[in-house]
């Protein structure tokens, strides 16, 4: 009997990393080149089927500017799950991204699923962070890693499955308090 698990998952990485296109990729299979930054936070679910169980995701996708940065752990608080983007082009959001983990790893659930993303892989000749450098931070770090493409779709289904598959299968079910509002805020639009 399949059942079915539902997890808090949250975005974080600095602003214009791509984490609004990776989650409209991944719910809607769109891609918008340009796009208003996220304001606050936006709320998306999907859902990805493994061979056991089926993985409910309630995305809250962060924004990345820095005044909204102190906003960040109400939304992380509770997560099962983490994405942590950057973006291959820029070193800066690499950094940042550190950052990010650094902080869920000090502050958030202490069996917190984080995976690493490194989007904008379809930007290759303009890449600045390299692969084996992301990847050996995030083996050190005992986190997932990949590059992904929102444009493109590469790797995006696939990252929410990875992380599917590293949640433990007995979860308890989010309780509503854990979230931030007391209901979900209207879908916001944006992408980037």
């Amino acid at each position: 009997m399949d059942s079915t698990i539902v997890v808090k998952l949250v975005l974080l990485g600095d602003t214009a990393v791509g984490k609004s296109c990776l989650v409209v990729r991944f719910v809607r299979d769109e891609f918008f080149e340009f796009q208003e930054p996220t304001i606050g936070a936006a709320f998306l679910t999907q859902t990805v089927q493994l061979d056991d169980a089926a993985v409910k995701f309630e995305i809250w996708d962060t924004a990345g500017q820095e005044r909204y940065r102190s906003l960040a752990p109400m939304y992380y608080r509770g997560a099962a799950c983490a994405v942590v983007v950057y973006d291959i082009t820029n070193p800066d959001s690499f950094a940042g991204a550190k950052s990010w983990v650094k902080e869920l790893q000090r502050r958030g659930d202490a069996n917190v699923v984080i995976a690493l993303a490194g989007n904008k892989a379809d930007l290759e000749s303009r890449r600045k962070v390299e692969f084996e450098e992301a990847n050996a931070y995030a083996e050190e770090n005992g986190i997932l890693h990949l590059e992904t493409s929102a444009k493109n779709a590469n790797n995006v289904k696939a990252l929410f499955v990875e992380i599917a598959k590293k949640l433990p299968k007995n979860r308890p079910q989010p309780e509503r308090e854990a979230f931030p509002l007391a209901a979900p805020p209207q879908e916001n639009r944006s992408c980037c």
